[in-house]
């Protein structure tokens, strides 16, 4: 594809960091945000290309911090061609036996979050006549007992739909990524099965959605691994 602008939240490890430098690798421009300034750091040292990549410490929930991201990405590399809501985490626990005070910032990030990337981004992705994805889950297309996360990517297999029908009359792609188990941080100390897959796959999924012609709007993309039953 030809070279692009891109905004990728929560993007210091896992899926967006290997989306990041698979983008750097094909010589587009790139802008990604973390909560952890340590962390981002360690992450524009290690995956180069400074000329073409731009680093913000932002929360994915906060609207100040997202409408400053989207901001300063446009002045940094001149438009956005699109933005990837990758942003989010998982408490751990369930409904019938959890932490309530973990419950709050998993839906913010998970459900506020890609709602106020949309809202900063449309106006520019409508300029340059870009895309929106979002990332899913599987947990957001079956049902799980007492399990909040999943409530919350049910709510962004939704608001990708909402997003579509509101964005389409205005040239503006919206893609739905949900993966199934991935080997990455996020999974830390929940037990990663054998079976699943390394995040490249995925990466490589959206960079597939990214380059689809003018005309083309591909929906939703998901990619479990096999052994994965459910």
């Amino acid at each position: 594809m030809a070279s692009k602008t891109v905004l990728i939240t929560g993007a210091t490890s896992g899926i967006g960091a290997h989306t990041a430098r698979l983008l750097l690798d094909r010589g587009h421009r790139v802008a990604v945000t973390g909560r952890n300034e340590s962390k981002l750091k360690t992450f524009l040292d290690e995956a180069g290309h400074p000329d073409r990549l731009l680093g913000l410490v932002a929360d994915a929930a906060d609207w100040q911090a997202t409408e400053s991201v989207v901001t300063r990405t446009v002045e940094h590399f001149g438009a956005l061609d699109a933005a990837v809501a990758n942003a989010g985490f998982m408490s751990g626990d369930s409904i019938g036996a959890g932490d309530p005070t973990l419950w709050s910032p998993m839906i913010l990030t998970n459900v506020l979050g890609p709602a106020l990337l949309a809202h900063a981004t449309l106006p520019h992705l409508e300029a340059t006549g870009g895309r929106l994805v979002l990332i899913g889950s599987v947990a957001g297309l079956k049902n799980s007992p007492a399990n909040l996360y999943s409530a919350t990517k049910w709510a962004t297999t939704g608001l990708a739909e909402n997003l579509r029908l509101h964005a389409t009359t205005r040239g503006i792609g919206v893609t739905l990524v949900n993966p199934g188990m991935i080997d990455t941080p996020f999974w830390q100390g929940a037990g990663v099965p054998p079976f699943a897959l390394p995040p490249q796959p995925i990466a490589e999924a959206i960079c597939f959605a990214l380059d689809q012609p003018a005309g083309v709007d591909l929906n939703t993309l998901t990619i479990r691994p096999m052994g994965q039953p459910v």
